[in-house]
């Protein structure tokens, strides 16, 4: 069975620092993707980031994540933080067939 989950409550920071956002995850998956989105006021998901299951942490622009594949844990760090990080943030985890749909 495949879980994921967020257990970490509402974080505040200010503009120019950096957060860092938790996510565990269960997988019996040898080969996964891990994503993270955030969810704008507007209800809409804009994709940040994706980690393979393969590879070691990922990062793009201001966003980095530190993968613990033994943990089977992800955190999600955004830096220099601006105004419009201010949304919820999601993890998500998908089979290696998921970037091909």
């Amino acid at each position: 069975a495949q879980k994921v989950t967020q257990d970490q409550p509402d974080i505040s920071s200010q503009v120019g620092q950096s957060v860092t956002l938790n996510c565990r995850y269960e997988t019996s998956w040898r080969v996964y993707y891990l994503f993270w989105y955030k969810q704008l006021p507007s209800g809409q998901m804009t994709y940040l980031i994706q980690q393979y299951s393969g590879y070691s942490n990922a990062r793009d622009g201001r966003y980095s994540v530190n993968f613990q594949k033994a943990d089977k844990s992800i955190s999600l760090i955004i830096s220099s933080l601006q105004l419009e990080d201010s949304a919820k943030y999601f993890c998500a985890l998908c089979d290696s067939q998921c970037l091909k749909q």
